[in-house]
């Protein structure tokens, strides 16, 4: 029960200090635009702005993921291997 809760907690911190990081790029993102005079277009260039760097961000981290996947499963492999040649 005691690891269960931790595990929750964690996630828990772990998604607060996410929202936190979200809403700090939110306004970096907004003064950005306002420094360039993008603001006159609407929330449309932000939103647009905003989803090409979560896509972008997104694919850069599943294929660093994959490579991650692929890497583990090889050092895996090599350790069975070892073992059956002992």
């Amino acid at each position: 029960m005691r690891n269960e809760v931790i595990d929750k907690l964690t996630i828990l911190v772990t998604s607060a200090f996410g929202l936190v990081a979200a809403l700090a790029w939110n306004e970096a993102i907004k003064d950005f635009l306002k420094t360039f005079g993008f603001e006159e277009y609407g929330p449309i260039v932000y939103a647009l702005i905003v989803t090409v760097l979560a896509v972008l961000i997104t694919v850069l981290l599943g294929w660093l993921s994959g490579k991650a996947r692929k890497k583990a499963a090889k050092k895996t492999r090599a350790k069975k291997s070892a073992k059956k040649t002992r």
